[in-house]
């Protein structure tokens, strides 16, 4: 991809994008992602989040005792993209895939199923204090 193609994207606010057919570009190189210092939890998802599941989120976040600024979400097929971390935790949320090393997993439903079955609240809550110990 050339250059002004990747600025053009990035002006558009488009800072992840998928090659449909990678085997038409045999010289392209995947780009790693780089997850700053500050997050400490990766959200993996393959859901659009809507502004209920991002209140049930923040609130999971909370109970947790980190921020929105110390968490980021990427969609299952990045996961394999990301390279240099510190993360602390995981979580797979409606899917399940590799995890980066040296973090602690956790894996639920989908943030829209967790909405009307406390069952797995509880069961995601019971993983993090699992934890603690």
């Amino acid at each position: 991809m050339k250059q002004r193609d990747i600025q053009v994207l990035q002006e558009m606010g488009i800072t992840y994008w998928q090659v449909r057919k990678p085997e038409l570009f045999p010289e392209m190189q995947i780009p790693v992602i780089d997850l700053p210092e500050s997050c400490k939890l990766l959200f993996i998802t393959s859901d659009e989040l809507d502004e209920h599941d991002g209140w049930l989120f923040g609130r999971i976040l909370n109970s947790m005792k980190l921020t929105p600024e110390q968490a980021l979400a990427l969609p299952l097929e990045a996961l394999e993209q990301v390279g240099e971390h510190h993360l602390v935790w995981c979580w797979f949320a409606g899917c399940q895939g590799v995890h980066p090393a040296g973090c602690q997993i956790l894996t639920s439903s989908s943030l829209k199923a967790m909405h009307s079955n406390p069952a797995t609240k509880k069961a995601l809550w019971q993983q993090i204090c699992s934890y603690d110990t």
